[in-house]
């Protein structure tokens, strides 16, 4: 009998199967301007030109890096997914972006069909959070390139804003108000330090930190911030966001600080969680590096005029988000962008 596919490692039929079970969870996402159906070449949307005037799409890509190697060991797979759209989306909000459609990569060595489908699942989740519409994907079967059990995520995401609304920082003034939005815990950055710190204290993953479980705080879903964002662009004048990502507030917040401005922020504004504490007591980790790889409990940064800050905060709050001032604007000289305080 001659060679197959099939024995070289791809099961096509299995792929098939995956497109089946994963329609109503990609349907379940759909906007009105989604054109196609699961299954075609590409997705079409609509871009509603009614809505606009002068049109700025605004795309965004990401993966979820190492924290996909905690899902795979632990086998929880229903919110890495949401980890993935997040990472994505908020990107896209920073820049007054609502996102509009999703579309995802999932590569693997041997396509397990119920475990791609919880995964595929979780991304449709996020879609749902972040009104994205998941209109596309692509399955790889790759034997060889990755050992079994083992996947890897990757997305694109596309988002719209008026040219007149584009968030860029140009806004920002001295004496402008920081506010933080809380992240959830480590979310989706600073995962192979977190993977190493296990590794070189032999940390068992059921080990409890205040009643739940190390593996279970670590896998808690990345934030997406879109509903709150988005309500906040359209009640304040706002005039700079920060996702909070890979390199934390010491990397991520000069990229939004135009020149001539200092970001103030007191890291003592707020609480962080408990698994921070626990990560640099075990990993014997200072400050300034934690600063510079984790969030250290704030996943996003909405700066804005003074007197409007404290009606944000009441905003956030009563949508679930328990916004804190954490600094201020000022006028300087240096090229320094921000000081931890």
């Amino acid at each position: 009998m001659g060679l197959s596919y099939k024995n070289a490692g791809v099961d096509i039929d299995a792929g098939n199967k995956l497109i089946d079970l994963i329609k109503p969870a990609i349907r379940s996402t759909h906007r009105p301007e989604v054109m196609s159906s699961i299954g075609g070449f590409g997705g079409l949307f609509a871009l509603p030109q009614d809505k606009y005037q002068e049109p700025i799409l605004v795309s965004g890509t990401d993966g979820v890096g190492t924290k996909l190697r905690l899902a795979q060991q632990l086998k929880q797979h229903s919110t890495i997914g949401i980890d993935l759209v997040a990472m994505c989306v908020n990107d896209v909000i920073v820049q007054g972006a609502e996102p509009l459609f999703f579309l995802d990569y999932f590569a693997t060595g041997k396509l397990a069909v119920d475990e791609a489908k919880v995964v595929v699942e979780g991304i449709a989740e996020g879609c749902r959070q972040s009104g994205a519409a998941l209109i596309g994907g692509e399955t790889a079967e790759m034997p060889g390139m990755y050992d079994d059990g083992e996947y890897d995520l990757a997305g694109f995401c596309v988002g719209v804003v008026e040219r007149s609304k584009l968030i860029d920082g140009s806004k920002i003034n001295d004496d402008d108000v920081i506010i933080g939005l809380p992240s959830s815990g480590i979310h989706s950055n600073g995962f192979s330090l977190v993977n190493k710190i296990i590794e070189t204290t032999n940390t068992s993953l059921d080990e409890k930190i205040d009643g739940k479980a190390l593996g279970e705080l670590l896998l808690q879903p990345t934030i997406i911030y879109t509903n709150i964002v988005l309500s906040l662009l359209e009640k304040f004048d706002i005039h700079g966001l920060c996702h909070i990502t890979g390199g934390g507030l010491t990397e991520n917040v000069p990229r939004v600080i135009p020149d001539g401005f200092l970001a103030q922020v007191d890291i003592n504004s707020w609480q962080r969680s408990t698994v921070f504490d626990w990560l640099q007591k075990m990993g014997r980790v200072d400050n300034d590096e934690m600063l510079r790889v984790f969030n250290c409990g704030i996943g996003m940064l909405v700066v804005l005029p003074e007197n409007q800050a404290s009606e944000a905060i009441k905003l956030s709050q009563e949508s679930n988000h328990q916004a804190v001032k954490i600094g201020e604007i000022k006028k300087s000289s240096s090229n320094l962008k921000i000081s931890l305080q």
